[in-house]
């Protein structure tokens, strides 16, 4: 199975993301935990450049074909194989992010995007995504400003918002993948709520 984590900045994916992986583990599944962008030698460094390097100056369209070519390289070596293996996937952001943060954030054609995405992963999609939503202030409070916030987190609050619109239009539109929870309500709470319904869809 491949299970998707997508939200804003803050939402707490990436704490829910290892929980999820952990009580999978507990419970005798094989679990492969990734990230993007990253999850390959190539991808990690194609991180850096996109997240880290404001002084390249990288357009929106070179952003957009960056964060493809990372997906590319971890698709076809990471995680088909891992799937093809019968292991449970697990991934901190995918294509997803690709539609929301370069389409609705920076303004790229969807349908363009949809085509390179496409491209890149081979078609592979997640069976299930699990969307934390909440308000785009409370998502950047969580993560104050400090000297290594990357280049999305600097963006201004009207980016965020459009992201997180985006991500809420697309749950709306795929009601059987997607699973959208308050990302306001403790973390516990949260890991419970995800737990009980991935364990319910794999009859775990």
């Amino acid at each position: 199975m491949f299970i998707t984590f997508e939200g804003t900045e803050g939402s707490g994916k990436s704490l829910q993301a290892r929980r999820l992986v952990e009580r999978l583990r507990e419970r005798g599944q094989s679990v492969l935990a990734t990230r993007e962008p990253g999850g390959t030698p190539l991808g990690d460094q194609l991180r850096e450049l996109v997240l880290l390097r404001d002084d390249l100056g990288v357009g929106a369209r070179a952003e957009a074909l960056l964060m493809c070519a990372s997906r590319a390289q971890h698709v076809e070596r990471v995680i088909r194989p891992a799937l093809e293996r019968g292991e449970i996937v697990v991934c901190d952001r995918f294509s997803d992010s690709t539609l929301v943060y370069q389409g609705a954030g920076r303004g790229l054609d969807t349908a363009t995007l949809v085509s390179v995405i496409s491209f890149a992963t081979a078609g592979l999609q997640p069976e299930l995504t699990v969307l934390l939503d909440l308000p785009v202030e409370i998502g950047l409070a969580r993560k104050h400003p400090h000297e290594d916030w990357n280049r999305f987190e600097a963006e201004t609050r009207d980016f965020h918002q459009r992201v997180r619109d985006a991500y809420q239009a697309l749950a709306r539109a795929e009601p059987r993948r997607w699973v959208c929870f308050d990302g306001r309500k403790p973390a516990a709470e949260l890991a419970d709520e995800i737990w009980q319904r991935v364990a319910a869809q794999m009859e775990l």
